[in-house]
């Protein structure tokens, strides 16, 4: 068996943000401004696809994968030993789909998703990763001080409950399974995957019902 080696998995993922140019963000923002001025670009336009594709467009896909784990025991058994591979059946590969590690929150155990180095993210079953995912202060907290950081979130653990925080990397990326929820025997997928969040699939969400979307 291959020994993981955090420390050179950690120099590989510097190694390649290394060869980003000098805070991309602002030369991305440059050149919007570039063709927004030039009336090229219509910058609501942009504003209103980021959301879509952030809000909308990436979770459902997701959604989708974790109520296909929900009624399908066969697929779930897949989905955490191979993510990768699981998700392939949906054609969800692309960006961020590849090494996919899928987590299962249960009773006693929740797991929560950050990247402490900047933010990977499973783009191919979630989207764009949201604004605060990519903030220094979740990424710092949420790794020395994950329940308070979860209460922020509205999730208040009792003490039974371990919880467990992965760091993505460009090698390793992370998915939450979040539990079904009571009371939703015989719904079918759609149904289903209508009350997965984005946020559950991060792990900073935990109680899934009827009235939660991810949107």
């Amino acid at each position: 068996m291959t020994k993981h080696d955090s420390r050179k998995i950690q120099q590989i993922h510097e190694e390649l943000h290394s060869h980003l140019p000098p805070e991309p963000a602002l030369r991305a923002k440059a050149l919007e401004s570039l063709l927004v001025e030039k009336g090229l670009v219509d910058p609501q336009a942009i504003e209103t696809w980021i959301e879509v594709y952030s809000e909308e467009i990436g979770p459902k896909r997701g959604a989708k994968v974790v109520a296909r784990a929900w009624r399908d025991p066969a697929f779930k058994a897949l989905l955490l030993e191979d993510g990768t591979k699981a998700i392939a059946q949906f054609d969800f590969v692309g960006h961020g789909g590849g090494h996919l590690k899928v987590l299962e929150n249960t009773d006693k155990l929740h797991n929560m998703v950050v990247c402490t180095l900047c933010s990977c993210y499973p783009i191919s079953v979630l989207g764009v990763p949201p604004n605060w995912y990519k903030t220094a202060a979740y990424r710092a907290r949420a790794i020395r001080e994950p329940r308070a950081v979860l209460k922020e979130f509205g999730v208040e653990l009792d003490g039974e409950t371990e919880v467990r925080v992965w760091d993505s990397t460009s090698e390793l990326r992370y998915l939450v399974l979040p539990q079904r929820p009571d009371g939703t025997d015989g719904w079918d997928e759609d149904r289903l995957a209508a009350i997965v969040t984005r946020n559950s699939m991060i792990g900073t969400e935990r109680d899934l019902g009827p009235g939660k979307g991810n949107g």
